[in-house]
C-alpha cells in the first residue's frame, strides 16, 4: 500500500538479548530438540550419529556428533544465523529443515551455550552462541574460536562431520544445579525418554538398506516400528495415493495383532508409556521423518476397539504450509481436501481393529464352544449371564437335590447380576492387556475339564475337535499346559479301562 505524504523510517532491529531469549520458549522438549538437531545431520547425509552425555561432572553437557558432509566457516556462520533460510523457499527432497531456526531454537531451549564444530575435508571451524555473552554485549555476533583444544567430545569428530555441543544446561537440570547427584538423575531420566522418541521418529531411516545408525553413549539404538510390520499377523492394507497441487500424499493403514498374539515385550515397546489407546490413529511422516502420531485429527474418537488401527501418511516437504508444520516439527493440521478423503477411508481402516477384538470376543460366547457366559442383546442393551447349561455347572447340579439345585442356580444368577460392569469398563478403557483371567486351582480346573470332555464327547465330537474348541476359551486357554496334562491323563485312564 502506498502511503500519502512524507514518511520517515526508524531502526526497529530487535534487541539481540531480548529476542534470543525469546527463542528459548518456542516449546521444545528435550526429545523434540534432539530430533531437530538430528534432522540437520540427516540433511547433511550423515549415516552415523552419536549422542554423548556427561551428566556427573561440574559442567554437564550433551553432544551430538555426525559424520555428514560438514561445513566451511562461511557455511557455519550462515547456519548459526537465526532464520538462516526462508520457509517459503523450495528445498531438496531429503532436506528435513524448514525455517532455518531449528539448530538455534532447539539448542537454546535446553542450554545457554551452544558450540558447533564442523570439519569439511579435514578443515575445522567452530562457532559459539553464549547467551550470557549476548546479554552482556547485546549484539548479534557469534564467537569464532581459533583453538579447538578443550572442546568437549571433539575427539569423536571424523574427517567430515559436525559436533553440536550443549553446555550450561539450565533448562534441563530443573533448577537443581547445586545438587550434582540429583541433577544427573534428572538429565539421565530425560535422556531415557528421548531414546524411545528417537527410535520411533527416525525408525524408517534406521530400517533402510544402508541404515542410519544412532548411538547413545556408544550403544546402538534399534528402530521402533509402530506398525509391527515384521509380525506375520499384522494386517497391511494396500497403499493409496492422493495427488494434490503441492505434491503427492501416500496413505496406508495397518491393524496390529491382538496382544495375545505378540510378545509382551514387543507389545509394550510399540505402545510406549501412554499405552496403545493413546498410540492409535494417524502417523504423519514428512520425508520419512515422523512428525505427529497417536491422533485421529478430530475425525473420530480413540476407543478400545480401534486401538489396533494405525495409519501411515507420507507428505513431501513441499507441503509444509498446507499441513501447517510448526518450527519444532511436532505438530500439524489436516488440510481440508485430505480430511474429506480420510473420512471415506477411516471406517475401513478401523474395521480391521474392531474385527480383531470382536472375533476373539465372539469365541467366548460361541455356543459351539460351550461358553461360561452367554451374551444377551435385547431392547438395545447388552448383558452377560452365566451359562447354567455349561458342563461344569450342569454336571454338578445333577448331583444335588431339587432344593439344593434351586439354590445353586440362584447363586449362579446372583454372580451374573453382580458383574462389576463400571469397573471392567474403566479397566478395559485404560489397560485392557493387563486384565487376565483368575487362576483356578487343580481340583476346580480338573472338574471343569472332565465335565467339558464328557459333554463334548457325548455330542459326538472327536478329541482333536474338542481340544481345538477348549483351546480358544477360558479357563482352559489361560491354563493350557495344565489343561492339556489333565486331558492326556483322562484319555490314558479311559484307554486302560
Amino acid at each position: 500500500m502506498k502511503l500519502l505524504g512524507a514518511t520517515r523510517r526508524a531502526d526497529a532491529t530487535p534487541h539481540a538479548s531480548a529476542l534470543i531469549e525469546g527463542l528459548r520458549d518456542i516449546g521444545y522438549s528435550l526429545e523434540t530438540a534432539v530430533s531437530d538437531i538430528i534432522d540437520n545431520s540427516v540433511t547433511a547425509a550423515a549415516r552415523r550419529i552419536e549422542l554423548i552425555t556427561e551428566t556427573h561432572s561440574e559442567d554437564p553437557y550433551i553432544a551430538i556428533v555426525d559424520d555428514g558432509k560438514g561445513m566451511t566457516e562461511v557455511e557455519l556462520i550462515a547456519a548459526m544465523r537465526p532464520g538462516s533460510q526462508n520457509p517459503l523457499a523450495a528445498r531438496d527432497k531429503p532436506d528435513l529443515g524448514r525455517f532455518g531456526l531449528g539448530l538455534k531454537s532447539a539448542s537454546f531451549s535446553q542450554c545457554r551455550r551452544l558450540t558447533v564444530v564442523s570439519r569439511k575435508q579435514g578443515q575445522t571451524c567452530a562457532a559459539v552462541w553464549d547467551l550470557d555473552d549476548v546479554a552482556e554485549m547485546n549484539e548479534w555476533a557469534v564467537q569464532l574460536p581459533d583453538q579447538f583444544t578443550g572442546i568437549s567430545a571433539i575427539e569423536h569428530l571424523g574427517v567430515n562431520g559436525t559436533l553440536i555441543l550443549w553446555q550450561k544446561l539450565d533448562r534441563l537440570t530443573g533448577g537443581v544445579a547445586y545438587n550434582a547427584a540429583k541433577r544427573a538423575e534428572i538429565i539421565n531420566q530425560r535422556i531415557a525418554e528421548t531414546e524411545r522418541h528417537l527410535r520411533l521418529v527416525f525408525h524408517r531411516f534406521m530400517e533402510e538398506a544402508k541404515p542410519l545408525q544412532i548411538l547413545l553413549n556408544g550403544r546402538k539404538l534399534l528402530s521402533l516400528d509402530p506398525f509391527a510390520r515384521k509380525s506375520p499377523l499384522t494386517i497391511i492394507d494396500p497403499e493409496e495415493r492422493l495427488a494434490l497441487a503441492g505434491g503427492e500424499v501416500e496413505i496406508q493403514s495397518f491393524t496390529l495383532p491382538h496382544h495375545k498374539q505378540i510378545s509382551r515385550m514387543d507389545w509394550e515397546d510399540i505402545a510406549g508409556p501412554e499405552g496403545h489407546l493413546k498410540s492409535q490413529g494417524f502417523y504423519l511422516y514428512r520425508g520419512k521423518r515422523l512428525i505427529v502420531y497417536g491422533t485421529w485429527f478430530g475425525l473420530c474418537r480413540q476407543s478400545e476397539l480401534t486401538k489396533l488401527s494405525r495409519v501411515r501418511i507420507d507428505i513431501p516437504n513441499s507441503m509444509d504450509a498446507d499441513w501447517k508444520i510448526d518450527v519444532k516439527k511436532s505438530s500439524a493440521q489436516l488440510p481440508t481436501i485430505v480430511r474429506e478423503r480420510l473420512k471415506k477411508v477411516i471406517e475401513r481402516i478401523q474395521a480391521g481393529s474392531k474385527r480383531t477384538y470382536s472375533k476373539r470376543g465372539a469365541k467366548l460366547v460361541d455356543e459351539e464352544r460351550l461358553p461360561i457366559w452367554n451374551r444377551i442383546q435385547a431392547d438395545g442393551n447388552i448383558s452377560y449371564r452365566p451359562n447354567i447349561e455349561h458342563p461344569a455347572f450342569a454336571s454338578f447340579a445333577k448331583t444335588l437335590t431339587p432344593e439344593l439345585r434351586r439354590g445353586f442356580v440362584n447363586c449362579i444368577a446372583l454372580v451374573g447380576a453382580s458383574l462389576p460392569i463400571e469397573t471392567v469398563h474403566a479397566d478395559m478403557a485404560g489397560t485392557a492387556e493387563q486384565i487376565v483371567p483368575d487362576v483356578l486351582d487343580e481340583d476346580a480346573l480338573a472338574q471343569a475339564v472332565h465335565a467339558t470332555l464328557s459333554a463334548l464327547s457325548g455330542a459326538g465330537k472327536g478329541i482333536k475337535e474338542i481340544i481345538s474348541l477348549m483351546k480358544d476359551v477360558d479357563p482352559f486357554r489361560s491354563a493350557w499346559a495344565d489343561t492339556q496334562r489333565i486331558i492326556d491323563a483322562t484319555i490314558e485312564t479311559e484307554e486302560k479301562r
